[in-house]
């Protein structure tokens, strides 16, 4: 059976997944670095300014306190990953986040 890119035909969920990444403090040094010098071609492409994060959350609309309830959530996931034993993975963290709370970007759950 063929995978699909989660990426593939949806530019703007890669920069929310390393927007929550980077909420929870996971995103790695080097996409951090890549994104901030992305920076203004972001703000070219979205007619936007800031850093990369804030065009990002202006492109959803997102409000100010949306990093802090992004954490809540990682808190919560930690907690429940401790309870039940599991392993902590931040990216399956971060898929099932966004598939939860911006179906409208998320690739179709397989």
């Amino acid at each position: 059976m063929p995978t699909t890119n989660r990426y593939e035909g949806r530019p703007l969920l890669r920069l929310v997944d390393c927007l929550v990444l980077d909420a929870i403090d996971q995103l790695d040094d080097q996409k951090r670095a890549t994104l901030e010098a992305l920076e203004p071609r972001l703000a070219q492409t979205f007619s936007a300014s800031g850093t990369w994060q804030e065009i990002v959350s202006s492109q959803m609309g997102f409000a100010d306190d949306v990093p802090d309830k992004i954490r809540h959530f990682w808190r919560r996931y930690l907690d429940h990953a401790d309870t039940e034993n599991h392993r902590v993975d931040p990216q399956a963290f971060v898929v099932d986040f966004v598939a939860q709370n911006f179906p409208d970007i998320a690739p179709p759950r397989r």
